[in-house]
Parts: C-alpha cells; sequence; structure tokens
C-alpha cells in the first residue's frame, strides 16, 4: 500500500496479525458459520485438491477470518478481485445471520471490483489465477522481479499457434490474458489493443507487455528499496496503523462479546 503512494497520515496501515480484534472477533462470527458453507468455498477446493496431505482446519475457516478482518470495520466498500467475491459474499451473509439474531450490529459492505482486471490469469497457466504460491515461478510476475527476469517471463508466456492478437477469453486465454495485463496498465480496451497490434504477431506483444510492467514497477521497486534502507520509519508507520486499528476495531467486538454473553 505504501508502495501506491497510501498516505499513513491519511490511511491506517498495519499488520494485520499485530490486531489481535480480528481473531477475536474471528471466534465468535465461526459460531454463526455453517460447514456447508466453508465446504463451497472454491479457494478451499483448490487448495485442499493441491495439498490434500495438509488440510486443516484452519484452511477451513480462513475465510471467517476473512470476514472478521472486513466486518470489523464497518465498511460500505470493499475493493476485492473478481476470485474474492465470494468471500465477500460470506462474510455479508454471516454478518445478517447475526443482526437477525441479535439486532443490527453489522453492516453489510458491498464489493467493489473494478470493471477491468480484476482477475489476472498465470503466464504458464491461463486458466489459472496468478498467484505467488504458483510453483513454477515463469507463472508469475513479482514485484522485485529484475527487468530482464520479467522479459524471460513474457518470452515464456503461453499464447497459441494462431499468432493473431485477438481477445477471445474462450478459445485464446493466454493472449487474452497479455492484453488484460496491458490494458490494466495502459488504460486501453480490448479494441484499442487489437487495432495496435493488428498485423504484429505474439512476439511484439509480449515485448510491449513487458515493457510495459517494468515501467509500472521500476517506481514502485524504488519505493520498495527506500523503505528497506529505513526500517525503523516502516516500523514507526506500522505500529501507528496497529494502535489505530485496535482502536478502531475494539469498541465493536466489546458490543459483540455483549450480546453474545461473554464477559468484557
Amino acid at each position: 500500500m505504501l508502495l501506491r503512494g497510501l498516505n499513513p497520515e491519511k490511511n491506517t496501515i498495519f499488520i494485520q496479525s499485530h490486531v489481535l480484534t480480528h481473531p477475536a472477533l474471528s471466534w465468535v462470527l465461526n459460531c454463526y458459520t455453517y460447514m456447508g458453507e466453508l465446504n463451497r468455498m472454491t479457494q478451499y477446493k483448490d487448495k485442499a485438491m493441491k495439498h490434500a496431505d495438509n488440510i486443516n482446519s484452519g484452511l477451513f475457516t480462513y475465510p471467517v477470518l476473512m470476514a472478521a478482518d472486513i466486518l470489523a470495520y464497518n465498511a460500505d466498500l470493499v475493493p476485492v478481485g473478481a476470485d474474492q467475491k465470494q468471500h465477500l459474499e460470506i462474510a455479508r451473509d454471516i454478518a445478517d445471520r447475526f443482526n437477525s439474531i441479535y439486532g443490527e450490529t453489522f453492516k453489510l459492505p458491498e464489493p467493489y471490483i473494478p470493471e477491468f482486471g480484476a482477475r489476472i490469469m498465470g503466464l504458464q497457466n491461463p486458466l489459472a489465477k496468478m498467484s505467488k504460491s504458483a510453483e513454477d515461478p515463469n507463472d508469475k510476475i513479482l514485484l522485485t522481479d529484475t527487468p530482464d527476469e520479467i522479459r524471460k517471463k513474457l518470452k515464456k508466456a503461453v499464447t497459441d499457434s494462431e499468432n493473431q492478437v485477438r481477445y477471445d477469453v474462450e478459445t485464446k486465454p493466454g493472449v487474452s490474458n497479455l492484453m488484460t495485463i496491458y490494458g490494466t496498465i495502459k488504460d486501453k480496451t480490448m479494441a484499442d489493443i487489437e487495432k495496435e497490434f493488428e498485423g504484429r504477431g505474439y512476439g511484439d506483444l509480449k515485448n510491449v507487455v513487458a515493457e510495459a510492467i517494468i515501467s509500472k514497477l521500476e517506481p514502485l521497486q524504488a519505493k520498495y528499496n527506500e523503505l528497506l534502507e529505513n526500517p525503523e520509519e516502516l516500523k514507526a508507520i506500522y505500529e501507528k496503523g496497529d494502535k489505530k486499528a485496535i482502536e478502531k476495531t475494539t469498541p465493536l467486538l466489546k458490543e459483540v462479546y455483549r450480546k453474545v454473553g461473554l464477559v468484557i
């Protein structure tokens, strides 16, 4: 968030694990969440399939912790990617269930999803969301990737045999993903990009997307390095944010505890 220019004087920036009101609220919300709801969570099912030897209760109930993260602040809007909409929906369901039993307590937040670029897919597997936990390093772009690393990853990005830059998620997922990345960075429509690359092949597209990513990350990487060189300043920012987040969420937590009959 700091890299994107958020001002810590205007925005509360904190480390989630430092704000213990979140897990405290999460435990109560667990009591108003159904097993069937959690079983249906797409990310849980995906990760359970990939890591069958490590299906634990923390993974299973993680959406409830996310619900606590959201509901603790009585937000009106929550910016989320398209893949996180399901988590916001279960947060609303839990809040609505609690409110119906104990009276108005939580706001029911609405999702704020960008019309474009809300879901970026992997470079090697354009049918799955790009994720920092992807096993293949060529499937993802990291904030700390060097320009050469980014260029190499884009050269290896999966496309198709047609060699025509055309947006079609169903038949051309790899090319469509590269176009989405480029369009998101440069604020271009898919029609704009198709016209720009008319008569040009995938090599040109990959080069242009790589340079767009490099240009976008350059100021963020500079800020990243600047923050790492000033750890005390960074610590002061998040410690102040931790305190503000605790002060903000404590009254609601106390209200929830009082309503369910827990000693405050």
